[in-house]
């Protein structure tokens, strides 16, 4: 029994996050050996099968790395005899003829297997957090799993073949061979996520976990390491919300996009990335009981697979009725290195969520790519076209910086959405990021900016009148920043024409008696009779 095995062996050693294994192994160097070992067809007996299988192993790493590979790809996992135990044997050579048997026969096989290559090895047991573990729940009675440890290089490995050859269906009718490097030497600190092995020496940990941290720490599953991840906070697996709210975050190695759904649906949360993960504050609408499913993918990755990492379980005792989310808001929220990557840098507002009391805000970027940029205002509760709701937000370039004037029509959520092209690209624009807007003082009602033209160049700017609203009769002040233009015209009832001022800026006023609309007009060439309109304004009615 492995209690006679002095402690001298169980050295423990703490996640230093570079690996996720106990060993150094470099797989580049396993791929003939792994190419060999799946081919070797041999089912007489054990001592045949490892005397193939050895052929092409000469350390003891490469011997059970050949015993590994051939029990993965060629063990299924027996559903029928999970079912019915009584008239399954876990024997070795039982194993090995029928092809297929439950953990017990894998270990069993694998202890036999090294055994004969001169390889210590053991089989040990406990409760494992595999199919049919629900979240939260505790573990009592006899063990449930069986996996091996293996003796190389002066310290123990621990490595699970049955987990490491597939996967069952969610029915347990039907195993799928889908072969897992995880559980190949898996570092003992990752190993006990969801291996409890009945001697707490075999967790080859110090200080050994105890069963009821084992019951309550969350299960990462092998997707959550081999994608980089590194740890999840909170730790535990079901979460009290806390004044109807509950707030989840992860570290990665890398840059990774996430998406995240609360009981099937990705709504009432605001996740944001940040360079090495992300964080997500969650605000359930209905007390109770709800799955909370986080999703990665790297960011390098072509296909557009996310992968499970994370579930939780948030336990919801009052709701925050006051934070609801408008439906068009896209996760990730605010800014991020993605972005950054598509070239809007130093953003003004690095925060998801952009405050304003008197319903204005102010955007600004460096823009580091060639780009235009288009955008967009959505609310849930506005009345207003999306054409008329695109008004209320103002571009103004200044070199190769940015700034959105943003002036609120009424209170409330809005989702200010950020799309950009390269300028030498015809196609469509991209959708960016967005950000949260949110103004709570119900005053506020702005009118929209005045219509621009497309020969309002994007340099161009309006220092006044900001309002595409003018009152009726009055003298509007009128002061614009236009370069390349002979003459300026506002067009009322009458005619008037703005002078440029020694800073460069056309000048001047109109009288919008008489009027419903004012419009602004550049004469690009003096000698040309002709004028294109650039602006439009509406004038109150009286």
């Amino acid at each position: 029994s492995p209690e006679t095995i002095t402690t001298r062996f169980f050295t423990a050693y703490p996640w230093d996050k570079s690996s996720l294994k106990s060993l150094p192994v470099d797989l580049q160097q396993f791929e003939k050996l792994d190419a060999y070992a799946l081919k070797v067809n041999v089912k007489n007996s054990v001592e045949e099968l490892v005397t193939a299988l050895l052929k092409q192993a000469r350390t003891d790493l490469e011997k059970v790395r050949a015993i590994w590979m051939w029990i993965c790809h060629h063990i299924e996992y027996d559903v029928v005899g999970y079912h019915n135990k009584s008239q399954l044997s876990c024997k070795p050579i039982d194993v090995l003829q029928t092809g297929k048997s439950i953990c017990e026969g894998y270990a069993g096989l694998f202890e036999q297997m090294c055994s004969i290559a001169g390889i210590q090895c053991m089989k040990l047991s406990g409760y494992s957090k595999g199919y049919g573990y629900k979240m939260g729940q505790t573990f009592t009675g006899e063990s449930d799993h069986a996996w091996n440890a293996v003796y190389l290089d002066g310290r123990w490995h621990l490595l699970d073949s049955t987990w490491g050859s597939g996967s069952v269906d969610d029915s347990f009718t039907k195993f799928t061979f889908r072969y897992n490097e995880f559980y190949f030497l898996t570092h003992p600190a990752l190993f006990i996520n969801n291996h409890f092995p009945d001697n707490s020496n075999w967790q080859l940990l110090k200080p050994a976990l105890v069963l009821k941290d084992f019951e309550n720490n969350m299960l990462h599953n092998s997707n959550f390491y081999t994608l980089g991840l590194l740890a999840a906070h909170p730790g535990t697996g079901v979460i009290q919300t806390v004044n109807g709210k509950a707030a989840i975050s992860v570290d990665c190695r890398s840059s990774m996009l996430f998406t995240f759904k609360l009981k099937g649906i990705q709504e009432h949360g605001l996740m944001t990335l940040r360079k090495h993960g992300m964080t997500l504050e969650v605000y359930p609408q209905k007390t109770g009981s709800h799955k909370l499913q986080i999703f990665a993918k790297s960011s390098k990755a072509s296909e557009d697979v996310y992968n499970c990492v994370l579930e939780y379980v948030l336990e919801c005792k009052s709701v925050d009725k006051s934070t609801r989310f408008p439906k068009d808001l896209h996760q990730p929220v605010g800014p991020s290195w993605f972005s950054e990557r598509q070239g809007f840098l130093r953003p003004s507002h690095p925060d998801p969520i952009i405050h304003t009391n008197d319903g204005r805000c102010s955007v600004t970027f460096t823009l580091g790519k060639d780009i235009s940029v288009l955008t967009s205002l959505h609310s849930d509760n506005s009345s207003l076209t999306e054409d008329m709701r695109r008004r209320h937000i103002m571009q103004i370039h200044r070199g190769n910086q940015i700034e959105l004037k943003i002036h609120l029509p009424h209170a409330g959520n809005f989702v200010l959405k950020i799309y950009a092209k390269k300028k030498s690209d015809p196609g469509n624009y991209d959708y960016i990021f967005n950000y949260l807007i949110s103004c709570l003082n119900t005053e506020v009602k702005w009118p929209a900016f005045p219509q621009s033209y497309s020969k309002w160049a994007e340099d161009y700017e309006i220092l006044e009148p900001l309002s595409g609203l003018l009152p009726a009769n009055r003298n509007v002040q009128f002061k614009l920043k236009l370069h390349g233009i002979a003459k300026v015209l506002v067009q009322a009832d009458n005619t008037y024409p703005l002078t440029r001022s020694r800073d460069g800026y056309w000048e001047g006023t109109c009288n919008t008696a008489g009027c419903t609309e004012v419009f602004v007009m550049v004469h690009e060439n003096a000698n040309h009779s002709f004028y294109s309109h650039v602006l439009k304004y509406e004038v109150e009615t009286q």
